[in-house]
C-alpha cells in the first residue's frame, strides 16, 4: 500500500523557546474539510456519512494531485 500524499501540514507552527512546534492538520484535511462545506450546503448532497467521507477526500487528493 502507497502513501497518500497528504499536502504536508497546513498551518504549521514553528518551535520557539517557549514552545513546541504545532503541525495541526494536512493541507488534505483542510481541503476535504473545505470540499465538505459546500457538499452540506447543497441540499441535493445525498449518501451515506461514509460515502460522502470517502467523497470529498476523493475531491481532496484531487486537488492536491
Amino acid at each position: 500500500m502507497s502513501k497518500i500524499d497528504d499536502g504536508g501540514f497546513a498551518f504549521p507552527i514553528p518551535a520557539t523557546e517557549h514552545n513546541y512546534a504545532e503541525f495541526g492538520m494536512t493541507i488534505r484535511d483542510w481541503f476535504a474539510g473545505k470540499a465538505l462545506a459546500g457538499l452540506l450546503a447543497c441540499q441535493d448532497t445525498v449518501g451515506t456519512n461514509v460515502d460522502i467521507a470517502r467523497s470529498v477526500y476523493a475531491l481532496a487528493d484531487a486537488m492536491i494531485a
